[in-house]
């Protein structure tokens, strides 16, 4: 009796057990059938081909103002801020010692001129009288007073010029249009000529240069491009510029020149662009982001939020077979457009890369493609059957 009973209750404990492991397997694959996944067909397309690169403002012209002539600072003739023209006034220095000089200059012009016809009336006396009534000497002599004379009415214009000049000197103008920065002195400062402190700086603002760096490596990279036809360059070299505010600058820029050394601490390539700058939005030193267009390559785009960047810096992603497989396919990437990789090899036409379900793929596993679009902010939405 109790060994039978003991027999039942092993047979029901077995029976237990097995039920249970039976309720905790999962379906089988085969069971669940295919996973549904959302693919969008690959296409090769011509793609905008672009860089993205730090930039550094740098003012069109400035000019730091100096005095060409000493002096004590009389008056300050501009307001800090305000546009001036080339030629506008900034400075006065005190005029007394240049005036005096100037007045002198021309006494001893005077004097010159005074002096000249009397010398040249003295050589036409001596060369009518010679041989009469002078000698050849006295003819050379006189010859000789009058070329002194002469030298000595240019000599006295020269001098006159230069005090003249100097006069003007004392007041400081812009050599340049732009705006004024602060003065850097006040009314009463002695200054002296071609001192190495400025009086004020003056910076044009409008057109503006950007100074942007690009790797040296990634410039032949592009050139090794072109070099084998995949990147078609365009004519004339587009740029996007953002602010460091995130906003894009009303105008695009034009090229200027690239720098023919590379920078031996970054490893970098400046390369300068002119941009217009009406609002006086771009400052001189501020930093930015430029988005370089460098030409059209044949590529596929594939969407970043479907692939897998590896440590090593391969991208990879899933594409369904034509047997409704699921293959995990790795591929090259030439950079990114909007919110997609640039990808040139790796995948063929008609390829269907999935999108949507990446959850739990793994190479072989069986899948039911069901066709979606993806717009530019990522959304993916099945496509409406017609």
């Amino acid at each position: 009796m109790i060994a039978s009973r003991t027999a039942s209750l092993i047979v029901l404990a077995v029976t237990l057990a097995s039920a249970t492991a039976w309720a905790q397997t999962p379906p089988s694959e085969a069971a669940r059938g295919p996973a549904k996944v959302g693919v969008i067909e690959m296409r090769l397309q011509p793609v905008r081909r672009s860089s993205t690169v730090p930039g550094r403002a740098v003012a069109f012209e400035q000019a730091n103002i100096r005095p060409r002539v000493g002096g004590i600072v009389t008056e300050i003739l501009y307001t800090p801020g305000a546009e001036l023209a080339p030629g506008t006034p900034m400075f006065r220095l005190d005029r007394t010692q240049y005036e005096a000089a100037m007045e002198t200059a021309r006494a001893a012009l005077a004097r010159a001129q005074a002096a000249l016809p009397v010398a040249l009336a003295t050589l036409e006396r001596a060369r009518a009288l010679e041989g009469s009534g002078s000698t050849r000497a006295t003819v050379e002599s006189a010859e000789a007073a009058a070329a002194s004379a002469r030298a000595d009415v240019q000599s006295a214009e020269a001098a006159l010029n230069v005090a003249e000049t100097e006069l003007s000197w004392t007041v400081v103008t812009s050599p340049i249009e732009g705006i004024a920065g602060v003065p850097e002195v006040s009314v009463g400062d002695l200054v002296t000529a071609g001192q190495g402190d400025a009086l004020a700086t003056v910076t044009r603002l409008d057109p503006i240069y950007v100074d942007m760096f690009e790797p040296s490596a990634r410039i032949l990279s592009i050139q090794d491009q072109i070099a084998r036809g995949e990147l078609k360059p365009d004519e004339t070299l587009e740029v996007k510029l953002t602010l460091e505010n995130g906003q894009t600058h009303a105008s695009g820029g034009t090229l200027v020149a690239p720098s023919v050394t590379v920078s031996p601490t970054t490893g970098t390539q400046d390369i300068r662009f002119r941009f217009d700058n009406p609002d006086h939005r771009i400052l001189p030193g501020m930093f930015l982001r430029g988005e370089v267009v460098l030409g059209t390559v044949q590529a596929y785009l594939v969407p970043q939020r479907a692939t897998t960047l590896g440590r090593d810096g391969t991208l990879s992603a899933w594409v369904a077979t034509a047997d409704g497989k699921a293959e995990q396919r790795r591929f090259e990437a030439r950079g990114t457009h909007e919110n997609a990789w640039i990808v040139t090899a790796g995948l063929s036409e008609g390829d269907r890369l999935i999108i949507d379900g990446l959850n739990g793929l793994r190479d072989g596993a069986a899948v039911e493609p069901v066709p979606v679009t993806i717009d530019a902010m990522g959304v993916v939405q099945d496509v409406k059957a017609n």
